[in-house]
């Protein structure tokens, strides 16, 4: 990314991505299990390339005190996905036997597949705006955040929002997924690595009668809350400091696990719907907050955070171990746990004065294409040079 631009990231995740799901399909045929794990490993390779670009030019491009607005944005046209997803898993995997599951699975890769690579060729030929290191650290000097004090608290600050993402993105997984595929028919990996969840381990052993296929139905319907909360959060960040806003939502997300945890029936299933619409705009959150002030750090900065969501990998592990040996609701003290974790970011930003002279620093991230700004011409220039380095190293770039 740092060599290439963003645009090359782009297009190299999704044709990973896109050429995973693909080889997925003939995987899926012969019933291999190691080669389907290959393409699994290979398909989220391509999906964190392209977290790892996307999250921080979504932040990058505009003014920096609406960073975490745009990424919140973003963010949340990902979760018309995450409610389709278990909706339709529900029909053509739940509802139907092995047979058809197992193909229902292939057309679902390929359809996967041929997206990932139409995007990939789209990126290809048309030209996006770059975002080059000089252009990050001019941003962070018109911020007047050099002062050398300050350099040390920007590492720590990049580092404990690596730990709060860790912690959140793990409570986050463990709440919307399951890691336990044991007995589970191999047809059915996919669905249940990637779109059924803890949550429906929940449902089916505290609901009486509800079957899989409902609970997933469930799920649905408790991503569309997800969804609706960031999409409630974005005029609330115009409103009120961003960090004050992460720092509520996470606050009251601990507050309505607890009662999930508790309570059974409908109550509990109430109580984890409301967890749900407060962890909304955590993740966005964290990843903007983090990257304040890091200037030509940034892209090596937004690599850090975007690596602590292996706590995703992590924690449903221990919950489902927790999980077996008790049962699901006694395992939400793991994901209890890592959000207490996060907790200490957020109480960070917002009350310890050298985390908030970073954060509140901002200044617009576009100042070098102020045609009055005598510095802006050097930006320019610089700006200039590295592109026209790049036309003749980067063969697609135009």
């Amino acid at each position: 990314m740092r060599c290439l631009g963003y645009r090359a990231v782009f297009i190299w995740g999704l044709f990973l991505y896109g050429a995973g799901a693909l080889v997925a399909i003939p995987a899926i045929k012969l019933h291999s299990f190691e080669a389907f794990c290959v393409c699994v490993f290979t398909m989220g390779s391509g999906l964190g390339a392209i977290e790892t670009a996307a999250s921080p030019y979504v932040t990058a491009c505009g003014p920096t005190k609406f960073a975490e607005i745009r990424i919140t944005t973003s963010q949340a046209l990902s979760g018309i996905g995450s409610v389709m997803a278990p909706l339709l898993g529900s029909y053509i995997f739940f509802d139907c036997d092995d047979y058809a599951a197992h193909r229902n699975v292939q057309w679902v890769h390929l359809a996967i597949g041929a997206c990932a690579l139409t995007l990939a060729m789209i990126f290809l030929f048309v030209r996006i705006p770059e975002i080059t290191d000089t252009d990050m650290i001019y941003q962070v000097a018109e911020a007047h955040t050099v002062d050398n004090d300050l350099c040390s608290v920007k590492k720590f600050n990049l580092i404990h929002a690596t730990f709060a993402q860790f912690c959140f993105t793990g409570a986050q997984i463990t709440l919307t997924r399951s890691a336990s595929i044991t007995n589970v028919h191999f047809v059915r990996l996919e669905l249940l690595t990637g779109m059924t969840s803890h949550f429906i381990d929940y449902v089916t052993e505290t609901q009486d009668g509800f079957t899989t296929a409902q609970a997933s139905r469930l799920l649905a319907g408790a991503q569309g809350v997800y969804l609706a909360s960031r999409l409630a959060g974005i005029p609330l960040m115009h409103l009120f400091k961003p960090r004050t806003v992460f720092g509520v939502y996470l606050t009251l997300c601990i507050v309505f696990i607890v009662p999930a945890m508790t309570r059974q029936e409908k109550g509990g299933l109430a109580f984890l719907y409301v967890t749900f619409f407060f962890a909304s705009v955590c993740f966005p959150s964290i990843l903007g907050l983090g990257m304040r002030g890091l200037g030509r750090d940034t892209k090596r900065g937004s690599g850090w955070i975007i690596a602590g969501i292996l706590g995703g990998a992590i924690a449903p592990l221990v919950t489902s171990h927790v999980g077996d040996m008790f049962s699901s609701p006694v395992s939400m003290v793991v994901p209890l746990s890592l959000l207490f974790g996060a907790l200490s970011y957020a109480i960070a930003v917002n009350f310890v004065p050298r985390y908030k002279n970073i954060i509140d620093a901002y200044t617009p991230a576009n100042v070098a294409s102020d045609p009055t700004n005598d510095s802006a011409e050097d930006v320019r220039s610089q700006r200039a040079r590295t592109e026209k380095q790049r036309s003749s190293s980067w063969p697609f770039r135009r």
